[in-house]
């Protein structure tokens, strides 16, 4: 039987745009991209699409996080855009919810990562094969069984912030990949939004911030 998830009903929310960018707040349910029939019907990109035909995809959330996204309106912006994530010169922050409290209040979580082929999209440790992935997290404040939590992705893998909490005891609520049951039912939606993004303008050059308060 094929999985088709359910449309998303909420918006998609523009923070910013002029003749080289747009910026916008991205819900939870919702694909940045495109993905294969049938569940290929909605996503950020074909939404702003509708608006600007030339809107070019520079970087991509997971269908469950929500939070910040740029997108580049010509092929120039998209590349310098481009350039700036793959150079790890945009920063960026999220703000996460997990199961219990990290002993110590920040760190550093270096473990690498691989595909998890057989359980794919799922991603898994791998000492030797695995590639490079490194986060920082700050505990923003505890909330009975449940902690708040600031986390930085130095690296960019793919399900990075989900696996690394998980594998340092505290794993998002609401993971359908990672948590454990406990974890996993504490929510209906992944606790994970994208709060901060700072990059440079790719035409003039100017610091670009934006930021996102987790609707949850």
């Amino acid at each position: 039987m094929t999985f088709i998830a359910p449309p998303c009903q909420e918006p998609l929310t523009e923070l910013y745009r002029d003749d080289e960018l747009v910026v916008v707040v991205k819900p939870a349910g919702l694909l940045s991209v495109p993905g294969r029939p049938p569940n290929d019907h909605d996503s950020a990109h074909a939404r702003l699409l509708a608006i600007e035909p030339e809107t070019r995809v520079v970087h991509r959330l997971d269908m469950s996080t929500s939070g910040l996204m740029v997108f580049g309106l010509n092929a120039a912006s998209h590349r310098e855009l481009s350039r700036q994530f793959q150079d790890r010169e945009v920063k960026k922050g999220y703000i996460a919810e997990v199961w219990g409290t990290p002993e110590q209040a920040s760190g550093d979580v270096c473990l690498p990562l691989i595909c998890d082929w057989p359980n794919r999209p799922k991603q898994r440790v791998d000492h030797e094969l695995g590639k490079k992935a490194l986060t920082r997290y700050r505990l923003m404040m505890g909330n009975g069984p449940h902690g708040r939590v600031w986390l930085e992705p130095v690296t960019g893998r793919s399900h990075q912030l989900r696996v690394h909490m998980a594998e340092l005891g505290h794993p998002i609520l609401g993971c359908e990949f990672y948590a454990h049951d406990k974890a996993r039912a504490a929510s209906e939606r992944l606790h994970l939004h994208a709060s901060l993004l700072i990059f440079k303008h790719p035409a003039t050059g100017e610091t670009m911030k934006f930021e996102s308060q987790p609707p949850f």
